[in-house]
């Protein structure tokens, strides 16, 4: 008797576009991200579930071949997203071809600078932006890879010896 091995939960999520870890977005205006994603970082909008009010009750987009999931902020059910926190303790890294580019097309889409595009100790030439919903992102074009003992080297140069 022959079995057929059943696909694995990663296998059943790639299906659907999703990775098997996938970031959730609370948004304040959860359609409006969309539309800033799509103008700042290209997303492509694989789904969108509105409630019966408009608000979305689940969304994926695709940003650079990854998926992101989305959902309005409803604090009644304990959704809230990062201006409603006070900030946020994450930050969602893209690495794209050109920092310099992408990080232009998110500022005329409505992003702010954190931090200017540099090139960094470890290689990256890199910068962070907040989007206009709250979340930080740092996009980043890798450079030439570093041994462990060159990292460590720079690391030490750049935070002045220590």
């Amino acid at each position: 008797m022959t079995t057929t091995a059943q696909p694995s939960a990663a296998e059943r999520a790639a299906a659907f576009g999703l990775h098997s870890l996938t970031p959730h977005l609370v948004c304040a205006g959860a359609a409006a991200a969309i539309d800033f994603y799509k103008a700042a970082f290209g997303a492509e909008e694989l789904m969108r579930l509105p409630a019966p009010d408009g608000s979305i009750l689940h969304a994926c987009i695709r940003v650079n071949g990854s998926s992101v999931m989305l959902v309005d902020e409803n604090r009644g059910c304990g959704l809230s997203g990062p201006k409603a926190l006070g900030g946020t303790a994450v930050t969602l890294h893209l690495v794209v071809d050109d920092v310099d580019a992408a990080v232009d097309r998110a500022i005329v889409a409505g992003a702010v600078v954190v931090m200017p595009v540099a090139d960094q100790f470890w290689g990256d030439r890199y910068g962070v932006i907040a989007d206009p919903f709250g979340h930080q992102w740092s996009l980043a074009t890798p450079g030439a890879p570093k041994s462990p003992e060159e990292l460590a080297e720079a690391a030490a140069a750049a935070m002045g010896g220590v």
